[in-house]
């Protein structure tokens, strides 16, 4: 019988996943936030179902019924409400008989800020963000579904994710990188085709209530990636600028709140992962080319 995934969340990581699973003839459905969305969807044969995260449907009820996996890459409620998934799924989640992994994916962020020290998943959890918070809250809750209903949960806490389309490179051609200089700021990153990988090779050795950090092998400054990929455009970078100076929203500030570097030997030694982008070089390495032809290639002022 051919493996069936639900995935909660078809944007960026999610149809990643479900294109990549669909090459290998996998069934795949999942959910997207609007009719509009999910007919794209299913152009690329997903059957995509609407959910905005306050109504559960009947619809995704039964796709539910017949999948073996089912990954959640919806945030938290953030009204307070908790996790939509588990408001609204929770009971079919842990009656199914058929379901042997289920991934949810969090983030790095819920180790707070450690002034550039390591964490690993034995680390306390310190988040500082209200965001961090909420993810923190349902990871606890996942658990919890793991430990009271023997639901094969896996956690996964992820680094930047940065890929086709979403890069610094795809930033300085539009016109839209600013680096910034925060002095000893580093954070860590992971390419979207590592993380599928992680996410498949976790599916082949299913580990319930297993926890896996996602990231690269180096922590680097945001201005420090930005350089790099203006060397490869054969362009100067744009002006520094001090953080403090920055005039950043609440929102960008958040980013530079925690200072870390994430460890990733749990999936090399677990998982078998070999990373095809072991730091952000040779990731923007294999992504040059693909930036530069997509037809959007001009550098603003």
């Amino acid at each position: 019988m051919d493996s069936h995934i639900f995935i909660f969340g078809l944007g960026y990581a999610g149809m990643a996943v479900a294109r990549d699973l669909l090459s290998l003839d996998w069934q795949v459905s999942g959910t997207c936030r609007g009719s509009s969305h999910c007919g794209e969807r299913a152009k690329e044969g997903i059957t995509a179902l609407p959910f905005d995260g306050t109504h559960g449907s009947i619809e995704i009820e039964k796709a539910l019924a017949s999948a073996d996996h089912v990954l959640v890459c919806i945030p938290p409620d953030r009204g307070g409400g908790g996790d939509p998934v588990l408001t609204h799924f929770a009971e079919i989640l842990t009656a199914s008989r058929r379901i042997k992994w289920i991934g949810y994916l969090s983030t790095t962020g819920v180790y707070g800020d450690r002034e550039g020290d390591w964490v690993d998943e034995t680390s306390p959890l310190q988040p500082t963000s209200p965001r961090a918070l909420r993810r923190a809250d349902t990871e606890a809750l996942w658990m919890q579904l793991a430990e009271h209903h023997h639901a094969p949960v896996h956690i996964f806490r992820l680094a930047g994710i940065y890929g086709p389309g979403r890069n610094v490179i795809r930033s300085l051609l539009d016109g839209k990188a600013r680096r910034i200089i925060k002095k000893d700021h580093v954070f860590s990153r992971i390419h979207l085709a590592d993380l599928v990988n992680v996410l498949k090779a976790s599916m082949s050795r299913p580990d319930p209530g297993a926890i896996y950090n996602v990231a690269d092998d180096l922590a680097a400054a945001p201005a420090e990636t930005i350089e790099s990929a203006a060397a490869l455009l054969g362009i100067e970078p744009p002006p520094a600028v001090n953080f403090e100076d920055a005039g950043l929203s609440e929102m960008a500030k958040s980013f530079y709140a925690d200072c870390k570097r994430v460890s990733n030997a749990r999936i090399k030694s677990e998982l078998g992962v070999r990373l095809l982008y072991p730091t952000y070089r040779e990731g923007q390495d294999a992504l040059l080319a693909g930036e530069l032809g997509n037809g959007k290639q001009t550098i603003k002022d």
